[in-house]
């Protein structure tokens, strides 16, 4: 099984414009979640795939393997999906490329979902951990996810979910983090759906694998990574470098 890791990376990001060339102890972000995915030696390859040409030279330059997309895209699935079309793999996970702090644990439990799924019931395995604030369970920008018994998405939501009319029956809420482990043809199926209500309502790509009854195996894990999306948080990481 040939397991492959590819980090979408835009140049123009809304909150925090060139957040990934931004310098990190030497280094800029996008390096160190490249070298980062390397040395967790979790995978057969590493791929940075991108729009633009800087992204593209800082990778290649530093001697690591850069993709240019070709197309405009809507999602993260979307331009994995063209990168990897002609690449033989079978599982490609997908890392943040604002996460130079990469959890491999958490990544580690991702594969071994694949390697335990012999009847191939799973398309697509992502993360999710519990959240227990009261804001933080309200706040549209936390993606919620409900599932069922066996661990398999059954939606997720910037709503509350579920929605709380009986505070006492040991509801635990759940927020996804937006890292996936696909099989490549979950992706390659992706690729050639259009987007349907549900995902253009709520903006979650995820809804299009459920809308169209890809089954998406979630992964409980104990922290939230280090995302870097705003000023602050690339302060908070320059301190931890330290």
């Amino acid at each position: 099984m040939k397991i492959i890791a590819v980090i979408p990376a835009r140049y123009a990001s809304t909150r925090f414009p060139a957040k990934l060339m931004q310098d990190l102890g030497g280094k800029t972000v996008i390096l160190r979640t490249y070298e980062a995915a390397q040395q967790s030696h979790l995978f057969d390859d590493v791929f940075v795939v991108t729009d633009s040409d800087l992204i593209y030279n800082e990778i290649v330059s530093n001697g690591g393997k850069a993709i240019m997309s070709i197309k405009e895209h809507e999602s993260g699935s979307d331009r994995i999906a063209e990168a990897v079309e002609n690449l033989d793999v079978d599982i490609v996970v997908n890392v943040q490329g604002d996460e130079p702090f990469i959890n491999t644990e958490a990544l580690e439990k991702l594969i071994e979902v694949y390697k335990n799924d012999t009847d191939k019931k799973v398309d697509l395995a992502s993360l999710m951990f519990e959240i227990t604030e009261e804001d933080e369970i309200n706040n549209p920008n936390n993606v919620k996810v409900v599932v069922d018994q066996n661990g398999f998405a059954l939606y997720f939501s910037r709503s509350v979910i579920p929605y709380p009319r009986d505070k006492n029956v040991g509801v635990r809420y759940m927020q996804h983090i937006g890292i996936y482990a696909f099989r490549k043809q979950a992706l390659m199926d992706f690729y050639k759906l259009p987007m349907k209500s549900l995902e253009a309502s709520e903006k979650l790509e995820q809804l299009r694998y459920l809308e169209f009854g890809k089954r998406i195996k979630m992964i409980e894990t104990a922290e939230k990574s280090v995302g870097i999306d705003t000023p602050e948080d690339l302060e908070k990481a320059r301190k931890l470098l330290k």
